[in-house]
């Protein structure tokens, strides 16, 4: 096993507060807030968190270009999709899980009514503040990241994922169980990076790579939870062999960016640690 890397733990250190600083600062409450709904928003959107989808996308906008407060607000926006994806999650109708991050779940501190809102509000306000950022300047490029968003969250992607996964019986085979990593995690990652490269001036064929380096990243990644909380057990000894695997395919996908890319590099070399 080798050692972290200090460069990239220090990277992360300084990328993850500048994300939870957006988060902060975009979410207040206001005088009125009916329901307790903003409250319940920051309730799930602050907790602490490792925001890997935002560091994904603001490492790849630094592979193809340079991060601004335009990409950091569209980095933050990958973050409140997630955060509702978690909330819904944790509801009685889908996983029923009563804690998150060593705490209650939304829908046990503020009820599910308003946590279904609170999903809500969290995944429309993520694509307000991409609109936002590309009212700015570069429409096109922000337009881009909106629609890679969009389809890394619904129903191509994670929302199909979950519906798999809630409605079809557990895989039996590990393609099978890939296939479900890649729409429900996978889809999500690769917006992600799609959404920083985009926001970021990326090429369209720059986009689509860093985008298939997120669904190997967001597989392998699966592989490597799953490995930790000992789920899927059955497939234990495959899944490590294709950990390996895809994290190799994930780093070919970046070696064209060379030192630009050394934050995703990184990221996935760490996922077999």
């Amino acid at each position: 096993m080798s050692a972290p890397d200090a460069s990239l733990e220090g990277w992360i250190g300084a990328r993850r507060a500048e994300i939870d600083r957006v988060l902060e600062a975009r979410l207040p409450v206001p005088p009125e807030d009916p329901g307790r709904l903003v409250e319940a928003m920051r309730y799930s959107l602050l907790a602490p968190g490792k925001r890997i989808r935002p560091l994904l996308a603001l490492a790849a906008a630094e592979a193809v270009g340079t991060v601004d407060d335009d990409v950091r607000l569209a980095a933050a926006a990958v973050e409140l999709v997630h955060c509702y994806s978690l909330v819904h999650d944790d509801l009685p109708a889908m996983d029923d899980d009563d804690f998150r991050r060593g705490r209650p779940s939304n829908h046990k501190v503020f009820g599910e009514a308003v946590a279904i809102l609170t999903g809500d509000a969290l995944l429309t306000l993520a694509f307000a503040w991409i609109a936002e950022a590309g009212a700015r300047r570069r429409a096109d490029a922000f337009l881009r990241a909106a629609a890679a968003l969009a389809r890394g969250a619904g129903v191509t992607g994670m929302v199909r994922g979950q519906a798999r996964d809630l409605c079809e019986p557990s895989p039996t085979t590990i393609a099978a169980l890939e296939t479900l990593h890649a729409e429900k995690t996978a889809a999500l990652f690769a917006a992600a990076l799609e959404v920083g490269a985009a926001a970021a001036g990326g090429a369209p064929e720059e986009i689509a790579a860093l985008g298939r380096f997120g669904v190997a990243y967001g597989i392998a990644f699966q592989h490597a939870d799953d490995r930790a909380d000992e789920e899927h057990a059955d497939h234990a000894e495959a899944a490590r062999r294709r950990l390996a695997e895809l994290t190799a395919d994930a780093l070919a996908l970046i070696a064209p960016w060379g030192d630009r890319a050394a934050r995703l590099a990184g990221l996935a070399r760490a996922l077999a640690r």
